[in-house]
């Protein structure tokens, strides 16, 4: 027994599918659709408009980035961290190191001997000593104000910083400071500290030689602690320049040979030319 269908039960949509349903006006044609292969012509108008718009695009990022590389150019320069002396005093002293070389002015040679000078010393005496260098202070007026301030900071009590000794180098101003607690002034001497920071550090510092500045006062600090002789240390040298100018002796002599000379050249430019007129004429 056939079951006869209706042409639309058979194109009713599916429940529960997520297309959606054709219009009810839409008819089926047993023709098939002609399909049209002719493209569309782009319209002049439309295609002006697209380029104008990339135009327009283009030089809107143009000008953004330029802007945005101006704006970098004209920015101000990051502002310079805090001066050095402060990093110093909040690092706290050098565990192992025994020195600070903060200014950057002294060489591997001349760590290496003075971390074996001060390790030797601070097992034998029990008397630390740091070094520290440093290019300018900004806080401190000078480089004892300043030693005493980190002598103070890094061993704030009197039982942490009664042997612990501070040697301070400023570069920019040749100048140099010790100071430490009691146990260590009392190992050295007060003979010794004016010595050192009048002599060795100043002096040295003047000639720009930093590391036989901080060597020669290692040297002559741990001398002290141990009671050995005073090392002493290097003479200022004062550079006279010669002078120039001649003595009134020798002023005398050189215008006399001069006047000589200048006879003679006188005599000759006048005496050679009337002999050589003289032998010319007696021939005729």
């Amino acid at each position: 027994m056939e079951t006869l269908l209706s042409p639309s039960t058979l194109f009713a949509p599916l429940r529960g599918s997520r297309r959606p349903a054709l219009a009810a006006t839409a008819t089926v044609s047993s023709r098939p659709a002609a399909v049209s292969c002719a493209l569309k012509k782009p319209q002049a108008g439309a295609g002006l408009a697209a380029a104008g718009r990339s135009s327009v695009s283009f030089l809107h990022h143009g000008l953004a980035a330029a802007a945005l590389s101006l704006a970098i150019s004209l920015s101000p320069a990051p502002v310079p961290a805090a001066a050095s002396e402060f990093d110093v005093l909040n690092d706290g002293p050098p565990v192992d190191s025994y020195v600070v070389d903060d200014a950057g002015v002294l060489s591997r040679v001349t760590k290496s001997d003075v971390k074996r000078l001060a390790r030797d010393l601070e097992a034998r005496k029990n008397i630390r000593l740091n070094f520290i260098t440093v290019r300018k202070l900004t806080s401190k007026a000078d480089a004892f104000e300043y030693a005493d301030q980190v002598l103070e900071k890094w061993y704030p009590t009197i039982e942490e910083g009664g042997n612990k000794g501070i040697v301070v180098l400023v570069t920019s101003q040749k100048e140099g400071a010790v100071t430490g607690g009691p146990a260590f002034i009392q190992a050295v001497g007060e003979q010794v500290l004016d010595a050192t920071v009048s002599e060795n550090l100043p002096v040295l510092a003047t000639e720009e030689k930093y590391n036989e500045a901080i060597v020669s006062t290692a040297r002559r600090l741990a001398a002290a602690i141990d009671g050995l002789p005073d090392t002493g240390g290097p003479a200022f040298k004062e550079n006279k320049r010669e002078s120039n100018f001649k003595t009134k002796e020798e002023t005398e002599e050189k215008r006399g040979q001069f006047t000589l000379v200048v006879g003679g050249l006188l005599v000759i430019a006048f005496v050679v030319p009337m002999a050589q007129y003289y032998a010319y004429v007696s021939k005729k």
